[in-house]
């Protein structure tokens, strides 16, 4: 991959370069602050941008919420020393591919690469090998699934890796309303439901796909795991929560349990 290095640590650019190029990673630039950083892009198109979050000027949460605006097929890990959960929660939320919580090993590095590398390839194979199904002919049965998330990555990402373990994604749709008209038309047996989406959030389309499909298993996707959040949603009839990042294995795991 082509991979674009943001931190203002010198010896964290270093480590970071030496390691992905030894692993035959291309390293198209390595900067201290965000000030060159879409400058950068247009001129390399990285696939991969490890972004720190303490940096002068903009930090890591903006620059990220610009970037996935502006190129959303771009993967982001984000770097930090930081283990506030809400920070996680809005970068996973904002669209983080990944995190690296400093101080951090090789082994953590190339994990993380290793899952991203993983999600890009199911999200190639969902948008060019697949045929597009034709909703006006879709029969809903018991692998049947719509998918809901405004961002336009983690819907590909989603649907390739259900496609991938049998599912049949019947729709993907980008807020909550869009949901709750989705789960009255094909009544699924599972609807992936986001969190924090314009329009209508998951929360607030919860209940209403729970009265329009009663049967559906609607299932919360989403980089909040406080308390608070798990309550509301089992208060409004989810049947569990995917974390984001996505890792492709750990959706494959719950999706299996929860059909068994």
């Amino acid at each position: 991959m082509k991979i674009l290095i943001v931190d203002d640590n010198l010896s964290i650019r270093k480590v970071l370069s030496a390691l992905l190029a030894a692993e035959g990673h291309q390293v198209v630039a390595a900067l201290e602050d965000g000030s060159r950083l879409f400058e950068c892009i247009k001129q390399s198109s990285p696939d991969l941008v490890c972004l720190d979050y303490h940096l002068p000027g903009r930090n890591g949460l903006e620059l990220l919420a610009a970037l996935h605006a502006a190129s959303p097929q771009i993967a982001v890990v984000l770097i930090t020393a930081s283990n506030d959960p809400d920070l996680v929660a809005q970068a996973a939320n904002a669209g983080a591919s990944g995190f690296l919580h400093k101080p951090f090993s090789p082994p953590q590095i190339l994990e993380e690469i290793a899952h991203i590398e993983e999600g890009r390839r199911i999200i190639a194979a969902a948008r060019g090998e697949r045929p597009v199904l034709d909703l006006r002919e879709a029969q809903p049965t018991r692998g049947s699934v719509v998918i809901v998330d405004d961002m336009s990555s983690m819907r590909m990402l989603l649907k390739g890796i259900l496609e991938d373990i049998g599912l049949n994604v019947l729709q993907t749709v980008a807020n909550g309303e869009e949901a709750v008209k989705a789960a009255k038309a094909h009544c699924p047996a599972i609807v992936c439901l986001d969190v924090d989406m314009p329009v209508m959030s998951g929360l607030q389309a919860l209940p209403l796909i729970r009265e329009a499909s009663p049967l559906t298993k609607v299932v919360m996707v989403t980089g909040n795991t406080g308390k608070s959040f798990i309550d509301a949603a089992v208060a409004g009839g989810a049947k569990g929560y995917i974390v984001k990042p996505i890792r492709p294995s750990h959706v494959e795991a719950f999706m299996q349990k929860l059909l068994a």
